[in-house]
């Protein structure tokens, strides 16, 4: 398994953490088999996202094995803004201003530029609140318990790295609780959210790579 400080920041971008391929025949199809119900949900969810001029939250990512033995711990913070988004957790921080991506490494003390995408379909943190699923995965309501619904995902390319994702929705405020992600590989992810503050004044330049601020930075430009 590779050491847990290079998969979670990757993995969150997907998130908040996956590679996907837009089809309309698989759309079609998609939409004919997918339970009514959860897309009720799942609408919800979007439609409040879309309230929030800002959003900042903890985050948390633990990841198993196939055995369910925990292989590690990320903590952090995120922030949201219109197409722009901030990772933060201890080694790792990820900028972008919806046009640039900046990974920095601080144990390495390196940063890795990249240009944002838009055909390679990123699940970045807003669209993990908006509405990818639509193309994307079938869904189900696996049910409600204690104002929390189950949404189950399973993605339509079977070349995905990962074969189910689990959203878990808080029906009070529609806003994602936490999710889980099943690997391939047997790894399971477990992602959760707290301490969400919205519509706080989040300055643009929040979502810049500063280099003044690192000095002898070395930059990669992918």
């Amino acid at each position: 398994m590779q050491p847990l400080k290079w998969l979670f920041p990757k993995k969150l971008q997907f998130i908040f953490l996956f590679l996907l391929s837009y089809s309309s025949f698989f759309t079609s199809f998609a939409q004919s088999k997918n339970d009514p119900e959860a897309k009720k949900v799942l609408d919800a969810v979007s439609a409040t996202f879309k309230l929030f001029k800002t959003v900042q939250a903890n985050y948390t990512l633990k990841v198993q094995d196939r055995n369910g033995k925990q292989q590690g711990i990320k903590t952090g913070m995120v922030y949201m803004k219109s197409d722009k988004y901030k990772i933060v957790d201890k080694t790792i921080q990820i900028f972008c201003n919806g046009k640039t991506i900046w990974r920095y490494d601080s144990e390495a003390n390196e940063v890795t530029i990249s240009l944002v995408d838009e055909d390679a379909q990123t699940i970045t943190p807003q669209k993990l609140f908006t509405n990818f699923y639509d193309k994307d995965f079938l869904y189900k309501l696996n049910g409600i318990k204690n104002n929390i619904a189950e949404i189950e995902m399973t993605p339509i390319d079977k070349r995905k790295n990962f074969h189910k994702v689990y959203l878990y929705v808080n029906k009070k405020n529609n806003v994602i609780a936490s999710a889980k992600v099943l690997e391939t590989s047997g790894n399971t992810y477990l992602y959760s959210m707290s301490n969400m503050k919205t519509n706080k004044d989040i300055k643009d330049d929040a979502f810049v790579f500063d280099k003044k601020k690192y000095p002898n930075v070395e930059e990669i430009n992918n």
